[in-house]
């Protein structure tokens, strides 16, 4: 079934377009889906005085109006660049997501609310074996939506769809466990057995609704770009020689197609300015064409000069032997008055960034030893990726 509305789209739909109507697709399969057994769990649970029954029919009504937030949030993510938001709308749906989320943890809060009161006070059941008939087949629905919601999050990286993916498969755990007490208290007159296995879904529900929660923050906080593609990055930036490094690479996510970065270049003192210019911005343009990314890159010149070089070589021993995972960058030189002066960048992970004075200090004692009749400025800072 899946396979044949895909199919639909994609014959139907420009590829540009794809992503979003792969969305809406799943949000209109999941309201109808929803509505549907949100009607077929409450009736049961009306007929049987199962609370838990219930509840879980109540909590397909709020996976529906999660899925009326992710069409919603499809379509205002959507709309074009304008003057208020020059980079689009693509966060909406992490907004949205963060909303599923928050759903998730509503529906976990009141799945244990009501186990606690069936603990304490289980009331009698009706059974009847065509009522759990019918709620292995709601299993089997949102199975399959799960499954239908992980295909699609594949093909469009919405993250929408994968905290709808994971609450489709927390609803068939749910809904397993309305039947198992079902059973255990047809057959074992245990009726305590629905709240105490309702609270146990409540729990994993929340533990899942937590990580679905953490995938949603880092975008809308902002986080480092993965590995992979810094490397990218740099890998373009440095292709053409006279591209000495790169450092100060930072990456911002506007949403899904919209990413901005900046980075500064290493270039030689001596080089043409005219040069570097047409080579950084052949950069930026071949980074936009292989990595859909906008990238600015600001042009740092560094001195070769004797001097210059010899104090790299120093600071850079230095360095490497008081801990090698520190680097430097905008290294450069002056004298004044007769006073040489010597001015540097120092990288440092984020753990040791509480540890900044110390280690400015520290340095600037040895090199200090090594170079008397120079004064020394380290600037300490950390990156905004991991090397």
């Amino acid at each position: 079934m899946g396979t044949i509305l895909i199919k639909i789209i994609n014959k139907h739909e420009k590829p540009e377009h794809l992503r979003n109507a792969y969305s809406l697709l799943a949000s209109v399969t999941g309201i109808i889906c929803n509505v549907i057994l949100c009607v077929i769990k409450l009736v049961i649970g009306s007929l049987t005085a199962c609370v838990s029954i219930t509840a879980d029919g109540l909590n397909n009504l709020s996976d529906s109006a999660a899925n009326i937030v992710n069409l919603v949030a499809t379509k205002l993510s959507a709309k074009p660049v304008d003057r208020e938001h020059p980079f689009g709308h693509g966060r909406i749906e992490y907004v949205s997501a963060l909303i599923v989320s928050l759903l998730i943890f509503i529906m976990s809060f009141e799945l244990a609310k009501t186990s606690v009161q069936k603990i304490i006070n289980p009331p009698e059941v009706n059974f009847n074996i065509w009522y759990v008939v019918l709620l292995s087949g709601t299993v089997l629905v949102k199975l399959w939506m799960a499954f239908f919601n992980n295909r699609l999050f594949k093909l469009t990286n919405n993250l929408n769809l994968k905290a709808i993916r994971q609450d489709s498969f927390n609803d068939c755990l749910v809904t397993l466990a309305t039947i198992t007490a079902l059973l255990l208290a047809r057959f074992l007159g245990w009726n305590r057995a629905d709240g105490i296995i309702g609270m146990a879904v409540a729990i994993f529900i929340l533990v899942s609704g937590i990580g679905i929660l953490k995938g949603v923050m880092g975008p809308l906080l902002g986080e480092a770009p993965s590995k992979q593609t810094s490397e990218e990055i740099k890998r373009i930036i440095t292709e053409n020689d006279l591209i000495l490094g790169v450092h100060d690479l930072i990456v911002h996510n506007y949403g899904v197609g919209k990413v901005i970065a900046s980075a500064h270049a290493e270039v030689p003192e001596s080089a043409s300015l005219k040069e570097i210019h047409d080579i950084i911005d052949t950069a930026e343009r071949k980074i936009e064409a292989e990595l859909g990314i906008t990238m600015c890159i600001h042009m740092d010149p560094v001195c070769t000069d004797e001097t210059s070089v010899k104090y790299t070589q120093i600071v850079s021993q230095v360095i490497e032997k008081y801990n090698a995972e520190y680097s430097f960058h905008d290294l450069r030189t002056t004298e004044e008055n007769g006073e040489k002066k010597l001015f540097f960048d120092l990288k440092v992970p984020f753990e040791d960034e509480s540890k900044k004075e110390q280690i400015k200090s520290d340095l600037t004692q040895i090199l200090g030893d090594i170079c008397p009749d120079t004064a020394i400025r380290i600037n300490v800072e950390h990156g905004y990726i991991e090397n």
